[in-house]
């Protein structure tokens, strides 16, 4: 069985998580049933992105972009579980069935145990933001640790584990804040952050997804998402990230910023004070972490879930 994930030439720790969590979760399921297609972490339930006839087991997905996919035939169809109660409203499925994102298992792995604290505060950008922003000396402005989303998957998520504070646009930093029980304050930058995983991850675990807005950091960041840059709009390009969902890779992203000197970057680097101030702002806000209590009742239900899939499938 192949796990499935949304693959990004920028890369995306929380897609690319998807390599090694299930060898954890399910050992030996990669040497079994080379039929079907194992749909894990990711908003990946559309339709343009997984393959028709073929046989699929859905193990807490989520929706959030495009169109759902016809998913009333049982026989190419075995859904376990989804991200949460808002995806499975929109599956016509019962509540039971949205437990949780898988990511959350990622915290019991023994190589992720005993982490010491580095970082007071950290940043976690969404990926767009990544390669279109300079957040990277945003968040060294505004006091703070860089997270660089499209890093190796595993280095990232250490940094968040050894963080005492997590500032997340990325929603699967925040997921894995709470995860290791790191308290977040989630953040954005432009109505391009899809809002809908957002309240499916954070309704699942009772919390409130309430983001403080903080302005982009630069014109070719607006310019993705159709955001205003110092009182100017920019008109997103006509097919975008956006608009297919962010399991599309927009072919119009700008190259990532370089680390560069001269007047050019130092410009940028003037032109991004608001960011920063917004950044500064949101470390001010109160911060949000789950009850102890609804993560393991969660994650014990997602076991369930999973030994069930151990007796059928293994």
């Amino acid at each position: 069985m192949k796990p499935f994930y949304w693959e990004s030439s920028h890369g995306n720790f929380g897609d690319d998580l998807n390599l090694w969590l299930w060898d954890f979760l399910l050992p030996g399921l990669r040497d079994v049933h080379a039929e079907t297609l194992l749909v894990g972490v990711g908003t990946v339930l559309n339709d343009q992105l997984l393959p028709r006839e073929q046989h699929k087991l859905v193990i807490g997905s989520g929706f959030g972009y495009g169109n759902l996919p016809d998913m009333s035939n049982p026989r190419e169809w075995d859904i376990r579980s989804v991200r949460g109660p808002k995806t499975a409203a929109k599956l016509g499925l019962p509540p039971e069935k949205g437990v949780v994102d898988p990511a959350v298992m990622v915290a019991e792995m023994p190589e992720f145990q005993g982490l010491g604290k580095r970082h007071a505060v950290s940043f976690v950008p969404h990926w767009e933001s990544a390669i279109s922003g300079v957040w990277a000396f945003a968040a060294k402005m505004a006091g703070m640790h860089y997270i660089d989303p499209c890093g190796e998957a595993k280095f990232v998520i250490r940094e968040i584990a050894q963080s005492d504070l997590i500032i997340a646009e990325s929603m699967h930093g925040a997921i894995l804040a709470d995860a290791f029980r790191v308290p977040w304050v989630a953040v954005s930058t432009s109505s391009a952050i899809n809002s809908f995983k957002w309240n499916d991850w954070a309704e699942s675990l009772g919390v409130t997804y309430r983001p403080h807005k903080i302005p982009v950091s630069t014109r070719a960041e607006a310019k993705m998402k159709n955001a205003r840059f110092w009182g100017m709009g920019f008109a997103a390009p006509e097919e975008s990230a956006t608009q297919t969902g962010h399991h599309a890779a927009p072919t119009t992203a700008p190259a990532p910023v370089a680390e560069q000197g001269g007047l050019r970057q130092i410009a940028k680097q003037a032109l991004a004070v608001p960011a920063v101030l917004g950044l500064r702002q949101a470390v001010k806000q109160k911060p949000q972490l789950s009850s102890d209590s609804t993560l393991a009742a969660r994650k014990a239900r997602f076991l369930e879930v999973i030994d069930g899939i151990r007796q059928d499938y293994l």
